[in-house]
């Protein structure tokens, strides 16, 4: 979910392989690379935002934790939605006895959670169409569910959204009972129902704390928000009312072997707080994990093959100390983003091929992934339906011959006539170091650029804004596991603030992807994506880059980590030992 998601990458391996566990009975140490920019479930865009949102509220449903491939499971609903013959009817009953977690914002009840109702799934969905909400989880819902759009617009017309309003495809037909009426069925649409943007949000939290309902969480999940300081640290606590809840009895294969059903049936969650610390830089990320600040980490970049043995395993000094990892394929794709709106690189698609042709990926995958990574011929990564490993983007293999050629024909032969290119990215030394390959390898074909640096939340401002010709570098994570959710990216009715980042704009695509999204068909939707994956190739909206596969790095003390794509509340899986640590002093 995640609009843009930054790439954590570089640092120094500088320090030595002592690992000492923090003392803590049973917090576990998280990280998070960038500062969070708000807790609000209908703006949490990008994915650390969802990841945090995701560990206080919830929605009706969630993945199951363990299964391969991923499988939705209920949540705050009792079960799955009972679906009508005709496709369009989703009826949710929601689990009685839920509660909000306490907060001074309920004053009818002294302070006190009520209890959640099919009422606040209904208000908390209006919130993401209310248009002064700037949610960019809007593409979620747009077109799909009856009378939504109309409120939106009178919405427009009026300067004020009227929650009071009905919406006819959107009721709460009892306390316990939610009805979503479909404009039209839809292969993707149950997904939606996991995702942060449908989270439930009590109203009187939002009317309570206003501007500052961002800093806050109120929601029915498994933690509770202690203290919030975004650009540095934030602690979570657990929810003394949270519901019970076990953790899964059944996994996928190997997950016995693995040890990640030794907790099956028991209670959830198992920790009592989580400390979350920003680490901007992945320098000090790594010393905190060495240290025993953090209980997760990816090895850095520059000691990759000093950590990462060639049969994937850690080196000595590592598993002296029981410190393992984990290999996973991401569903994800790293790219670099034209602003389409731009008279000078969006109007000019030869220009646009020409920067794709002068990109090294054999020379970025060697550096910042140490070769661990795939070059992305397209959005779709490998693992989803729609993705063809025969498929070669013509534009995505290194050719500065064809490079410069191209930039002839754009009207600018050696680059005379085009001035610096302003590239934007996130001010962090990897960011920057990125920075200064791009620029060497454009300069070879005769391209200059200027490099524009801001803080996470600043970097996503100046795309919202439209500020800068390209923005680098961005990622998108998989929301749901359907290849629609990277097609979106693409759909012109989901500019920004929606997940549309470049501006893109083309008629045949928006026809085909209207069309995947009403064939309920798996096979015939993948050739759809297909077809679409041949357009943005040959239009050249984004310069994609790569697939990532990452190196989760587990210390001893940490238990039940499984890396899981899509599912912001992972963290309740998770057991410490403090023993461990004892053992480790």
């Amino acid at each position: 979910m995640k609009k843009p998601a930054i790439i954590l990458l570089a640092a120094l391996f500088t320090a030595s392989c002592t690992v000492k566990n923090k003392e803590s009975a049973n917090t576990l140490n998280w990280s998070t690379p960038e500062k969070i920019k708000g807790l609000d479930p209908a703006r949490a865009d990008d994915l650390y935002a969802a990841t945090e949102v995701g560990r206080s509220y919830e929605g009706l449903l969630q993945y199951h934790y363990l299964k391969r491939p991923y499988t939705l499971i209920s949540n705050l609903a009792e079960t799955l939605p009972e679906i009508s013959p005709d496709g369009r009817i989703y009826t949710f009953k929601i689990k009685k006895g839920v509660l909000f977690q306490d907060d001074p914002c309920f004053k009818e009840t002294a302070g006190k959670g009520r209890e959640l109702t099919a009422d606040d799934f209904v208000y908390s969905i209006k919130r993401v169409a209310d248009p002064k909400n700037l949610s960019g989880g809007w593409w979620l819902f747009d077109g799909k569910i009856a009378g939504l759009n109309e409120w939106r617009s009178d919405t427009v017309k009026s300067g004020a959204a009227d929650y009071s309003k009905n919406v006819s495809g959107l009721r709460a037909t009892d306390r316990y009972t939610l009805q979503i009426i479909l404009t039209r069925k839809s292969p993707v649409m149950i997904y939606a129902f996991a995702m942060p943007y449908a989270h439930a949000v009590p109203k009187e939290a939002v009317d309570h704390y206003g501007k500052d309902f961002q800093t806050r969480a109120v929601g029915t999940g498994p933690f509770r928000l202690e203290e919030f300081d975004p650009a540095q640290k934030i602690i979570w606590t657990r929810n003394p009312t949270y519901r019970t809840e076990y953790y899964p009895s059944e996994g996928a294969p190997g997950d016995v072997e693995s040890g990640l059903l030794a907790d099956a049936g028991r209670s959830l969650p198992f920790l009592d707080k989580i400390l979350v610390t920003v680490y901007t830089e992945h320098q000090p990320w790594w010393l905190g994990f060495l240290s025993g600040k953090t209980d997760l980490v990816q090895p850095p970049k520059d000691s990759f093959k000093k950590v990462i043995l060639p049969d994937g395993d850690v080196n000595a000094e590592l598993k002296q100390k029981n410190i393992r990892a984990i290999k996973t394929p991401m569903l994800d794709v790293t790219f670099d983003v034209f602003n389409m709106a731009d008279p000078v690189i969006g109007k000019n698609k030869l220009l646009r091929q020409a920067i794709s042709l002068a990109f090294n990926t054999r020379e970025y995958i060697d550096l910042f992934f140490s070769g661990q990574a795939i070059a992305a011929q397209g959005p779709i990564p490998p693992g989803l339906p729609g993705y063809d490993p025969a498929f070669l983007n013509p534009y995505r293999h290194f050719n500065l011959a064809a490079a410069r050629e191209l930039l002839a024909k754009a009207g600018h032969p050696g680059g005379r006539g085009l001035g610096p290119l302003d590239y934007v990215i996130p001010a962090t030394s990897s960011f920057r170091q990125m920075s200064e390959q791009m620029a060497g390898f454009l300069a070879a074909a005769g391209i200059t650029m200027k490099v524009t640096a801001h803080t996470w939340p600043e970097f996503q401002n100046s795309i919202k804004n439209r500020r800068g010709q390209m923005w680098g570098v961005s990622a998108w994570s998989a929301d749901y596991p359907d290849a629609e959710n990277f097609m979106q990216m693409f759909y012109s009715k989901n500019t920004s603030p929606g997940p549309n980042d470049s501006g893109y704009s083309n008629p045949e695509f928006d026809r085909l992807y209207e069309k995947a999204g009403a064939e309920m068909d798996p096979e015939k939707r993948a050739k759809i994506y297909t077809k679409m994956n041949a357009i943005v190739a040959e239009d050249c909206p984004l310069l994609f880059k790569v697939h990532r596969i990452t190196f989760d790095l587990i210390p001893p003390r940490l238990k039940n980590y499984k890396r899981h794509h899509m599912e912001p509340s992972r963290v309740k899986y998770l057991r410490v030992m403090p023993d461990v640590a004892k053992k480790s002093r």
